[in-house]
C-alpha cells in the first residue's frame, strides 16, 4: 500500500520572524498582515494561543489579550524563498515532494519503499526532522496514508507519528480539534456554535448543507476528511539552477578579461531567468584558479532585478577590491539564486516616493560589492549584564522608510566605545573637580551617580560604579570605577 507523509513546520512565516527576532522567542508573538492596530493576526505562537490569541483577529484585540504581544509583518517574497529552500532539501529524503500551495510550511512527501532504504519509517520521519532542527526549523511528521489524515495529525501532534494501519489514521484524525486547521474565523466561530469542535464532528455533517451554508471550498474540505475526495500526490518538479560555466583555454590574470568573459555568461543566465518570469535575487560568481582550487564570490544587488548593466558594476566594483587576481583562473562559474517577479518589478511604471529606498539600496549593495558582505550592518539591542553586550551587529539587507515618533523632548544619544578607554588614576573615588580628558575640556563640575553594575561571578567578578560627569565645556561623559581593578574608565558620552 502506497504511504505518504506530511510534513508541517508550525506556523512556518512565524518560524522565520523568530530566527530574525531570537529574543522574542520566550514572549507571545504574531505575524501579521500589516504592522497597525488593524492589521491581521496571520499565524500565532503557542504562548500566544495559550492567552486565546488565535489567526483571524485584529493585532488590536491581541493586544488585548496579552500586553506583551509582539508582532512583524513576514514579506511573501522571503517566505517564497524559505519554501524553495525546503522543497529542494526534503528531495534529500524522497525525489516526490508537493508543498501546500495556501498553507505555508506544509508539505506531502511520498514514502512508499523508504523503508528499504533508511531500515524503517520512524528512522526516515527522524533524520528529516534533525536536519530542519539543525536550521533552527521545528516540524511535525506524520507518515500515513491518505492526504487530509496525515495534515490533520501533522496539525495535532508534536514530533513523529507514524501509523500501520489506514483505520488507525482515521480514528486518531477524527479526534482532531478543528481550531488546529486552516479555516477561516468566520467558518470556526460557526461551527463552533453548533457544537463541531472536532474533526469527527465535522465528518459526520452532510456533505450537501455544508455546500450550501459554507461554499465550495469548505465542502472540498469535507469531502477530503470523509474521504470521498483523493487526490494523489502532486510533486513539483525540480527546476534545474539557473548556472552558466565556461572553461578557459588559457588561465587569465587579467581582470578586464574576466569582466569580459562574466558578461558573455551573464546574458544566457537573466535570459532563463526572464523565461522563468523570475529575478535575481543574489548572483554567485565562482572562479577554478589553476593552483590555488575553487573560490566563490556572492553578490546581492539592492533590489531583485534583471538589471545586467547593474550586476556588472556590482561584480566589477568587487573584482577592483582584489586589485590583483591571485593566480590564473582557468573555469569561470555564474550561479543565480532567484524569486518570482512581483507585478510591481515587471510594470511599466511605479509611483516613486519622496525618498528614494531604491537608490539608497544600490548604495549599500555597492558598498558590500567593494567592502564585503559584512560592511554594512546595524546595532540591534540584546539583553546583557554590561553596557558593551547589550547589542550585537547583523547585516542590514535593505533600506527601509523611516516612520519617526514625536516627541515633546529631544532625545540624547549615548556613545559607546567599541573599548573603554583607560582614564588617568586618581586617588578620590569621586570624579567632581577631577580633570579627565584634556585641558580644552575643563575639569568636571556635575556628577550623576553611582549607578552600580555588579555580578559575573559565574564567569569573572564584575564590579562597576557608573557616573555621568559633565565638563566645564558641556561635554557629558559616561564613565565607571572598576574596582577589581582599581581605576577609572571612560565608557563613552551621550551627545
Amino acid at each position: 500500500m502506497d504511504r505518504m507523509a506530511c510534513i508541517d513546520l508550525p506556523a512556518f512565516p512565524l518560524q522565520l520572524l523568530l530566527r530574525r527576532h531570537g529574543e522574542w522567542r520566550d514572549r507571545p508573538v504574531a505575524v501579521v498582515d500589516s504592522d497597525r492596530p488593524q492589521g491581521k493576526i496571520l499565524w500565532v505562537n503557542e504562548r500566544a494561543r495559550g492567552y486565546r490569541i488565535l489567526p483571524g483577529m485584529r493585532y488590536a484585540a491581541g493586544l488585548s489579550l496579552a500586553g506583551d504581544l509582539h508582532a512583524a509583518e513576514m514579506p511573501a517574497a522571503e517566505i517564497d524563498r524559505a519554501i524553495s529552500s525546503l522543497g529542494r532539501r526534503l528531495r534529500c529524503f524522497t525525489p516526490h515532494v508537493e508543498p501546500a500551495r495556501d498553507d505555508p510550511g506544509v508539505f506531502w512527501l511520498d514514502a512508499s519503499g523508504l523503508e528499504r532504504l533508511y531500515g524503517s519509517l520512524p528512522n526516515w520521519a527522524g533524520l528529516i526532522r534533525s536536519e530542519l532542527r539543525r536550521s533552527g526549523l521545528e516540524c511535525n511528521t506524520t507518515v500515513g496514508f491518505s492526504r487530509f489524515g496525515t495534515y490533520a495529525l501533522s496539525k495535532s501532534k508534536r514530533g513523529v507519528l507514524v501509523l500501520d494501519r489506514p483505520a488507525d489514521e482515521r480514528a486518531a484524525s477524527r479526534r482532531v480539534f478543528l481550531d488546529r486547521l486552516a479555516l477561516e474565523p468566520g467558518v470556526r466561530e460557526t461551527l463552533g456554535k453548533l457544537g463541531i469542535r472536532t474533526v469527527g464532528d465535522f465528518m459526520d455533517l452532510p456533505s450537501e448543507g455544508i455546500e450550501k451554508r459554507f461554499g465550495s471550498e469548505i465542502h472540498r474540505l469535507h469531502r477530503l476528511a470523509s474521504g470521498v475526495l483523493r487526490l494523489p500526490l502532486q510533486p513539483e518538479a525540480p527546476v534545474p539552477p539557473a548556472l552558466q560555466r565556461l572553461g578557459l583555454d588559457h588561465p587569465v590574470t587579467n581582470v578586464a578579461r574576466l569582466m569580459v568573459v562574466i558578461e558573455r555568461l551573464l546574458g544566457p543566465l537573466l535570459r532563463t531567468l526572464a523565461d522563468r518570469n523570475h529575478v535575481l535575487s543574489k548572483l554567485h560568481v565562482g572562479f577554478r584558479f589553476e593552483r590555488l582550487g575553487d573560490h566563490i564570490e556572492g553578490l546581492r544587488p539592492a533590489a531583485p532585478t534583471l538589471d545586467a548593466a547593474q550586476l556588472l558594476e556590482l561584480v566589477r566594483l568587487r573584482l577592483d577590491a582584489l586589485r590583483k587576481l591571485p593566480d590564473g583562473v582557468v573555469e569561470v562559474v555564474v550561479y543565480a539564486e532567484s524569486m518570482a517577479a512581483t507585478r510591481e518589478q515587471i510594470g511599466l511604471f511605479a509611483r516613486r516616493p519622496r525618498r528614494d529606498t531604491a537608490a539608497a539600496n544600490q548604495a549599500l549593495a555597492r558598498v558590500r560589492a567593494e567592502l564585503g558582505n559584512d560592511a554594512v550592518v546595524r546595532a540591534r539591542l540584546r539583553e546583557a549584564h554590561l553596557p558593551e553586550a547589550s547589542f550585537r551587529w547583523e547585516a542590514v539587507e535593505g533600506v527601509a522608510v523611516p516612520r519617526p515618533r514625536e516627541a515633546d523632548q529631544p532625545t540624547l544619544v549615548r556613545r559607546i566605545y567599541a573599548r573603554p578607554v583607560p582614564l588617568p588614576s586618581r586617588a578620590r573615588h569621586e570624579p567632581d573637580g577631577w580633570m579627565p580628558r584634556s585641558l580644552e575640556q575643563g575639569p568636571v563640575v556635575r556628577v550623576l551617580g553611582p549607578y552600580v553594575v555588579s555580578g559575573g561571578w559565574w564567569r569573572k567578578p564584575v564590579h562597576r560604579e557608573y557616573h555621568f560627569a559633565e565638563t566645564q565645556k558641556g561635554e557629558l561623559l559616561w564613565l565607571y570605577y572598576d574596582r577589581p581593578r582599581r581605576r577609572w574608565y571612560l565608557q563613552g558620552r551621550v551627545e
